[in-house]
């Protein structure tokens, strides 16, 4: 009789063993095929930076300008955690989904500060932490928006990254002060058709045009645009959206480091 209670018991846990394994099958399998945003981030940074490279810190700060301005900002440092002196400033926008956050939150920041550069993201007027302002409504206004940003924190000759809709800001100050810029990367940026062939021709700033492959739309419409421009260089990311640096974050990080060794 015990030996029949114990033959029951066994098979009770086998089945027991076998509806839990069913169960949980589907989600183990969807948790292998689609890893979430923190294991991703994770993977991303241990293949970009450095092993000896120290936790980078990104800290925040808000200008008192008009509008007041939120920005994000990685210093570079050494294997020992000094800070160094930059091999370029990087400043970031955002698109119109998006806020320095962003950068942040894919790695860009640490990354860039990680391999010898000073990133700096901000929060455009009406996005993120920073107050929407009804000063940045012409070109000039965005120009002069910009420019203050970039003087108040001691920003010389950056390269200007420029995703989206921060196009209304970054092609009228690409026009008006290129001279300024040490280098250029659109991500399809809106604004591009406000330029002239001549004022294209007349920009000798180096720039790296990105662009998602399946970005049909403002992808290709900026790209035919921005080709114009004398000294650019171009990377399509391969099955890639209009967002396509958060679709591809690996190839855009490379493409992004590569495009900024040619330029020190």
């Amino acid at each position: 009789m015990n030996v029949f209670r114990n033959r029951v018991a066994v098979l009770g846990l086998v089945l027991l063993a076998t509806v839990l394994l069913y169960l949980l099958l589907p989600a183990m399998r969807q948790g292998s095929m689609e890893p979430s945003l923190a294991v991703q981030r994770m993977a991303l940074m241990a293949a970009s930076v450095p092993p000896s490279t120290p936790n980078i810190t990104v800290r925040t700060g808000q200008l008192p300008s008009d509008p007041p301005l939120f920005f994000r900002e990685a210093l570079p440092v050494d294997s020992a955690g000094r800070q160094i002196l930059p091999r370029l400033q990087v400043v970031l926008l955002h698109g119109q989904a998006f806020t320095s956050k962003t950068w942040e939150e894919l790695g860009t920041l640490s990354l860039l500060a990680a391999n010898g550069y000073q990133a700096l993201a901000v929060d455009l007027p009406g996005f993120g932490k920073s107050p929407a302002s009804e000063s940045v409504k012409s070109d000039q206004n965005r120009v002069d928006l910009l420019k203050r940003f970039l003087e108040a924190l001691g920003v010389r000759s950056p390269v200007l990254l420029s995703p989206s809709m921060s196009g209304h800001y970054a092609l009228p100050f690409l026009q008006k002060h290129s001279s300024q810029l040490h280098g250029f990367i659109p991500i399809a940026p809106v604004a591009t058709r406000t330029l002239t062939p001549q004022q294209y021709q007349d920009i000798q700033t180096p720039t790296l045009i990105v662009f998602g492959e399946l970005d049909t739309n403002l992808g290709a419409q900026s790209l035919k645009n921005l080709q114009q421009l004398p000294r650019h260089t171009v990377v399509k990311l391969a099955g890639a959206r209009h967002a396509c640096y958060m679709d591809k974050p690996r190839e855009f990080h490379q493409a992004l480091l590569d495009f900024l060794n040619k330029l020190d």
